[in-house]
């Protein structure tokens, strides 16, 4: 009779994937539906997302943002999301002549606005690329959140808002991660799908431009700070 194939450490793998998501499902389902609702509330008016990790945490990043430019499930329109690290010339340009630590950073400044969120992935949360760019992003006015292992950690703690998942091993991070972006999708696609009451709209003479000024997208649901200015 041969032996199974499955190796002790495959079952201990797949035990702490189950341990991780047992977590993440009583602690962790409310929190990525209160982001998925807020990203439904700044993408359509004109918002964006900016999202950035290193190695598997990077595939991870433009995993989301690939979700939300093209779809999820369902047909809806392209949001605007963007994957920081896939922008390979500054990626390297800001590397060669600022270091590595500003790969993020110096893209948030230039990219981000008030009003948008930037989400940042990292098992480890100790990255010091992400950090910079997650204090640029706050002080630029941006919404922070956070995808991490264990807490505590730098990125956790200087993010508005963080979703640290409970396990020892980066790979079961990388996995709840997974099942975390995919939930956050289904949740923007519901929210966005509700039914919204027309906006108003500015009636204009016939071949007149319309006035300049700025959207005001709806209350920032996550940190109560008022109207989001989306420009």
């Amino acid at each position: 009779m041969s032996e199974p194939l499955a190796t002790e450490a495959a079952h201990r793998h797949c035990r702490s994937l189950e341990d991780a998501l047992g977590r993440f499902r009583r602690e962790g389902l409310d929190q990525v539906a209160r982001w998925g609702h807020h990203l439904a509330a700044v993408l359509p008016v004109g918002g964006r997302l900016l999202a950035a990790g290193n190695g598997g945490s990077a595939a991870q990043a433009q995993h989301l943002t690939a979700e939300l430019v093209g779809r999820y499930r369902d047909e809806r329109p392209a949001h605007s999301a963007i994957a920081l690290h896939a922008e390979t010339s500054s990626i390297t340009a800001i590397g060669n002549d600022y270091g590595f630590e500003h790969v993020y950073s110096r893209q948030v400044a230039a990219h981000g606005r008030p009003g948008d969120v930037l989400l940042l992935l990292s098992t480890s949360g100790r990255s010091a690329n992400l950090t910079r760019a997650a204090e640029t992003g706050r002080a630029a006015g941006l919404l922070v959140w956070a995808m991490t292992g264990p807490r505590p950690n730098p990125l956790a703690d200087v993010a508005d808002d963080a979703l640290c998942i409970e396990t020892d091993t980066a790979a079961t991070v990388q996995e709840a991660h997974l099942v975390a972006v995919h939930l956050l999708c289904e949740s923007f696609d519901e929210a966005t799908a509700a039914p919204v009451p027309p906006a108003k709209t500015l009636r204009h003479a016939p071949g007149a431009a319309a006035p300049p000024g700025r959207r005001r997208a709806p209350e920032n649901v996550m940190t109560g700070r008022g109207p989001l200015v989306v420009v």
